[in-house]
Parts: C-alpha cells; structure tokens; sequence
C-alpha cells in the first residue's frame, strides 16, 4: 500500500495556525522587528501544509498569505482605503497560495523519490526553500513587474543573518531561513534518528549558517554628501500650492549653506516645478549649487514627448541637468495604471485619482559627480533585484536611495523601505543614502551601520564623510543566478519527485491517511 506522510495537523487547526502564522511573520519585520519570529512564523505555514493534498494545502497557504499581507502592507489602506489594500493582499495570498501547494506536493513525493534518512534530511528541506523562493520570485515579477515587498529575508536587516546577503543576495537569505526552518521541522519528525544526533544537527545546522564570516567591504576614500529632508507636504492628498516642498527643501538646505559637501542629495519629486521646464526653479537651483560649491542630486517629474517620467537629475550651476535617470520600476496602481480601461470598471473613482501614468525609465541608473560613480535608486526601485546589478556593473561606488514615503503616514512602510536599503547596502557593499521627504532617512555605510539619521516627520539634514565602496560582493558578481539557481534547484527537485510519485512512501512513520 502507498503510505503518506503523517499530516500532524487536522484541517481546521493548520487554517488557525495559518491565520495566525501571517501576524507572526510580520512581526519579524520593522517596525517590532523581532526578527527571530519571522522564522518562527515560516514554521507555523510548513507545518500547516505538511501532509496535505494539493487542494487544501492551496487553502491554508492562501490563509497564511492574506493574514501576512493584510497585516504586513495595511499602510495601503491609510489614504486609499480598503480596496487597495484587501486586492493587493489577495493576489499576493493567491501567490502564496500557489506556492504553498507546490511545497505540500513537495512534503509527499520528495520521502518517495529520495526514501533514505539523507533524502528526507537533506534533499526535501532544500527542494521545500527553492520552492520558496520560486513563489517570491514569480510575486516579485508579475503581474506588472510584479511586488517584491514582504520577501522573509527582509525582515532581518539587523539580526545576525544579514551579513549573509554580501554572499547570497535577498533571494540567497531568504532560501537559507526557509531551509533552516524546515530543516529543524524534519528533525522533530525524524523519530528513526536518535535525539541526541537530532539535537546535534539542529545545532549544527544553526551554527553553520552564523560562523559565515562578514563580507569584507573594502572601500577607497571617501566622499562629503549633504542629504536633506524638508518635511513638506510632499503628500498626494495634501493639497499644497505647487511649490510647497521645493520651500521646505530650500529653508532646510539654507541651513547648511556654509558646509563644504562634494554633493547634496534631495529626495523624490521635491524639486518641482520641474527645473528643465521652469526657469524659476532652475535659477534656484543654481543658486544652490553655486553657493554651496556643490552639484545637486534632486528628484522631479518631467515629461518629454507627451510622456511623463519620474526622475532624479544631477544639477550644476551654470549647466543645469547634466544627467538624468528616469525610475525603470513605476509602481502599477500607484504612479500609472496598466490596462486602464479594464480596470476602471471595477474601481473607477479610485482609477480616476491617478490622472497621469509614468512611464519606465530605459536609462542607466548611475551618476558621475565629478568622479565619483553613484547609483541612483527612486523609492520602490529599491526592491528591483535587477537594479541593483545594474548598478554595479556601472561602477556604482555609493547608492543614492530618493524616496518619498509622505503617502503612508507614520505607518510601518518607511522603516520597511528603510530595512530594504539597508540590505542593498549590505548586499552591495556600498554606503547607501536613504533620503526621503519625510522619513525615515539615514546614511549607511557597508557593513549595514547607520552613519547619520534625522528624525522621521521633521525637517533635517545629513552631512557626513561616506565611504566609497571598491568590492565586489559574491551577491553582485553571481547577480541574479542565485536566485535562479535555488528556485530552479525547487522546481527540478519536485519535477524529479512527481516522477518517483507511485513509489511507496519509507515507513518511517506510521501510515496515516493525508487529512483533507
């Protein structure tokens, strides 16, 4: 008779775990940032799928994906209200759902195709982690480019797994923590092997993954950066005059006229009305420029050829814009709205507040000012695996990270934002300049340390010596192969499994029937 492995859980306590698992993973994540408790809730959802046929275990991970994501970006909801909110959730969960069914699939074939102790120990909780990480890459990128937000990986900026990104990138963390976690679940199930080797490899393992050393970031030099947040109504709904946050930025850079800095960096969207259009904002900028010796990283719209673009551009005095870069990575239903007519039959008073669509960038994202290579990020780029590489294949010695968080409110979005940064900086082995309207704002250099902060909701400015990063990382030089090469590794794994699927399942354990 084919056997099955045990689901340890009936079907209505693993749909409780699963509503509970969401709010535990997210509390892993800033703002509480109890990190340990992301791998905790990574347990509770494979627990609650192991055993399961494929049409429950797409139900309780769809379970486990809402209440992660309702909880995880209610800062949707602060001004657009609940419909944005609850259909981002949704999708995401189906995703969730999806790959949650692949990884129960993975629970009953992979103990058949690979029936040793070394099979189920080594080979099923790597399988289960590619799977993982395949579900946050098809997330990450479609529809629509996808959402890359809420990756288990970001959750650990600054717990004692973050020098791993230097090594493996994002995608690289994240396939580790999901292996560990399942990892130890094997152990508590494996009853074949004795405690004590049960005990010794769940040490082991823990221990495996924390001596890898820190990245060494070697950096050459440094350079003087001026970052400056206004705090002005940079909002969609604040119904400022025009120029409101270009004055914030101006009386809050006056105060800094008389600090020497190789450049000074404003935040997304705050040099509006677009300089390259209004002369009056140029001759301010210039002013700027001239008095401060200093050229100007600023973020504006602009529009060419009857498109709109969201843009930073380097700014000298006398010369004006001396180069641009327009964002590769406009958020759909955000900054432009993709299928417009179909859509709008569903919510069209919330379709019809976003009056102009942006459209992505095809520059390279790195500025030379005067000679020093930075890599330029607008808000939500900053997820964009594929950003980041490009960045450093141009050179980039520092990132500049312009964002404006003005929209969500004291939520926990910006610290969110702020956790991503600080993993590209790591990741990247680059000091990294998180500026935004509003908050939260920090210089970091490459080992994740904060250099300089200003408050989050005051007007402020930053000016430090920023180290200039010359390494290249294991996670910059393999890029995204890493990615692909664990999801592939998950996908390869259950396509080998789903041929050994009619082989009887090792008695290990004893026979139960899958619990439906």
């Amino acid at each position: 008779m084919t056997r099955f492995p045990r689901a340890p859980l009936p079907l209505w306590l693993a749909l409780a775990i699963a509503v509970l698992a969401g709010p535990v993973m997210d509390a892993g994540f800033p703002d509480m940032d109890w990190w340990p408790l992301t791998f905790v809730g990574v347990g509770m959802v494979l627990i609650s799928l192991r055993g399961r046929r494929a049409g429950s275990a797409f139900l309780v991970a769809t379970v486990a994906g809402e209440s992660f994501y309702l909880v995880h970006v209610s800062w949707t909801s602060l001004y657009l209200g609940p419909v944005p909110w609850v259909a981002l959730s949704t999708l995401e969960a189906l995703f969730f759902g999806l790959g949650g069914m692949l990884v129960a699939l993975a629970y009953r074939w992979v103990p058949r195709a690979w029936p040793s102790r070394a099979g189920r120990l080594g080979m099923l909780p790597l399988i289960v982690s590619g799977l993982w990480v395949l579900r946050e890459y098809v997330a990450g990128n479609w529809p629509y480019g996808g959402f890359s937000w809420g990756r288990v990986a970001e959750s650990q900026s600054e717990s004692p797994f973050a020098p791993l990104v230097a090594w493996l990138g994002i995608s690289g963390l994240g396939f580790v923590m999901v292996w560990l976690v399942a990892l130890l679940l094997e152990l508590c199930f494996a009853f074949d092997v004795q405690r004590v080797w049960r005990g010794a490899l769940a040490i082991g393992a823990v221990a495996l993954v924390l001596v890898v050393p820190a990245w060494p970031a070697a950096t050459h030099g440094t350079t003087r950066i001026a970052a400056v947040q206004g705090n002005g109504p940079a909002g969609y709904f604040d119904n400022a005059p025009p120029d409101a946050v270009l004055n914030s930025q101006i009386a809050e850079t006056q105060k800094i006229e008389d600090q020497k800095a190789d450049m000074v960096v404003w935040p997304e969207g705050t040099a509006q009305p677009d300089p390259t259009r209004d002369d009056d904002t140029a001759a301010i900028l210039d002013a700027l420029s001239r008095r401060m010796g200093a050229p100007f990283i600023v973020g504006t719209i602009t529009q060419r050829d009857g498109e709109y673009f969201n843009t930073s551009l380097l700014w000298k005095s006398g010369q004006g814009a001396v180069d641009y870069y327009d964002k590769k990575h406009p958020v759909p239903f955000g900054e432009y709205v993709p299928d417009r007519a179909f859509w709008r039959q569903f919510a069209p008073s919330l379709i019809d507040l976003i009056g102009r669509d942006y459209t992505p960038g095809t520059r390279n994202n790195v500025f030379d000012v005067n000679g020093v290579r930075a890599g330029i990020s607008i808000c939500f780029d900053i997820v964009d695996d594929q950003l980041l590489t490009d960045m450093m294949d141009g050179g980039a010695q520092v990132i500049l990270a312009q964002t404006n968080n003005a929209d969500f409110g004291e939520t926990d979005e910006n610290q969110q934002q702020l956790a991503i940064a600080r993993l590209r900086s790591i990741e990247s082995g680059r000091s990294l300049v998180n500026i935004s309207t509003v908050g939260s704002s920090q210089i970091i250099d490459p080992s994740g340390r904060t250099i300089a902060s200003i408050p989050p909701f005051t007007p402020g400015h930053m000016v430090a010596d920023v180290p200039l990063g010359t390494t290249t990382t294991p996670a910059t030089l393999l890029s995204r192969g890493i990615e692909f090469l664990v999801a592939g590794l998950g996908l390869f794994g259950l396509l080998i499994a789903f041929g050994a699927r009619k082989q009887p399942h090792p008695d290990v354990e004893k026979a139960a029937p899958i619990v439906r």
